[in-house]
């Protein structure tokens, strides 16, 4: 096992399941959403830890981890086949951790609904874990431009080019008209104007 791919957290969980979980996010080969990208949102979760705080610390932390665990492009049920893995994984690997499992697994399910919620529709602590997935649109324009460039080459081969950016164009443009693009506050405050920058950037370089 590559024991880079192991992070601090909350929990110390068995090597295994680390091996697991590394090998998950092997499958299928991903330009995006590899465990770099957990890192990422690893990196906003330790930012809220310092600042507005988590209430549900463990459950998040293995939401963040497990939440894109099975990603195949153009799938509709990777967030339930990914709620269903780690589900499976604390009941393995956790089963006297005292885990709140179906709170993880809501937490994983809302990321299928990533720009269509409104900040009313979660409570705080689901806002601020769906932020830090979606914190990448407020990123540096050079790093959320190697963002949108590796999402197309995961889709590349599983969706038609033409297809692919009707959907990415009317997805980004979605995000763009909506009032809050981040659901909390502590994120919105931080990264909304980098956001709507970097969108509007997107779309114009997709016309």
């Amino acid at each position: 096992m590559n024991a880079g791919v192991m992070v601090d957290g909350p929990l110390a969980l068995p090597e295994a399941q680390w091996a697991e979980l590394e090998a998950a996010y092997r499958m299928p080969a991903r330009a995006y959403h590899h465990f770099g990208h957990v890192r990422e949102v690893l990196a906003h979760y330790d930012e809220v830890a310092r600042g507005p705080g988590w209430r549900q610390r463990r459950e998040v932390w293995l939401a963040v981890l497990y939440h894109d665990a099975v990603y195949v492009p153009g799938r509709g049920d990777n967030e339930a086949r990914s709620a269903e893995l780690a589900r499976e994984a604390v009941g393995r690997w956790l089963p006297e951790a005292g885990l709140d499992v179906a709170r993880i697994e809501k937490l994983i399910l809302l990321t299928a609904r990533h720009g269509a919620l409104a900040p009313g529709e979660v409570d705080h602590e689901a806002a601020l874990f769906l932020d830090c997935d979606m914190a990448i649109l407020g990123a540096p324009a050079e790093r959320f431009d190697a963002y949108d460039a590796a999402i197309a080459r995961e889709y590349r081969g599983h969706v038609p080019a033409v297809l692919y950016r009707v959907r990415r164009r009317a997805f980004l443009k979605g995000l763009l008209a909506r009032e809050r693009i981040f659901l909390s506050d502590f994120f919105h405050a931080r990264l909304d104007a980098q956001a709507r920058a970097n969108l509007r950037r997107a779309l114009s370089a997709k016309r």
